[in-house]
């Protein structure tokens, strides 16, 4: 590839929120084993579905990358967390995850400003605005766990995860099929 047309302070950001993505999705990797070996099949295929939207994600940035003739940095992934103590100790978890990719997001925009890396700015608008969603449904997660305060009621909204997940699958299906 040819020389990098990103500032150096932007691409090693990208970098860093490249492999951030990666490394998340490896978490949300962890939580679905987690949950589905604690028989909450829902909540597993909710955290499975996050892994791929991660992976999605370090796919956008890497795009980035190679659009201008940059190959994307893959780094080491840490271990992700793999046992928690409860349901609730792992909503908490997906959502400090997500607080931390925000930060990130918002660091790798900070430096595109500072350097007026117009291209940069722009894929992090797309991840700025992603990122109001992703932290909306991790609070409202960590929020509907704590309200279910019996393992019944866990029970319920694991089941009530799961067909929303089919409802969205279905209706992704038949739009697919327009």
């Amino acid at each position: 590839m040819s020389t990098p047309s990103i500032p150096a302070n932007v691409l090693n950001e990208l970098n860093r929120q490249y492999n951030q993505e990666l490394s998340a999705a490896h978490s949300y990797r962890a939580l679905s084993f987690w949950c589905e070996a604690q028989n909450f099949k829902g909540f597993a295929c909710f955290f499975d579905k996050q892994a791929e939207e991660e992976i999605a994600h370090a796919k956008r940035i890497a795009a980035h990358l190679i659009d201008r003739r940059v190959l994307p940095q893959t780094g080491t992934l840490p271990a992700p967390k793999h046992d928690f103590q409860s349901l609730l100790e792992a909503a908490r978890h997906a959502q400090s995850m997500e607080e931390i990719n925000t930060k990130g997001i918002h660091t790798v925009y900070e430096a595109a400003l500072a350097s007026k890396d117009y291209p940069a700015q722009v894929l992090m608008h797309w991840f700025i605005n992603e990122q109001v969603e992703e932290e909306r449904w991790s609070t409202e997660m960590v929020e509907r766990v704590q309200a279910a305060t019996c393992a019944g009621s866990l029970s319920d909204l694991d089941r009530h995860i799961e067909r929303l997940l089919a409802e969205k699958l279905f209706a992704d299906l038949e739009k697919d099929d327009e």
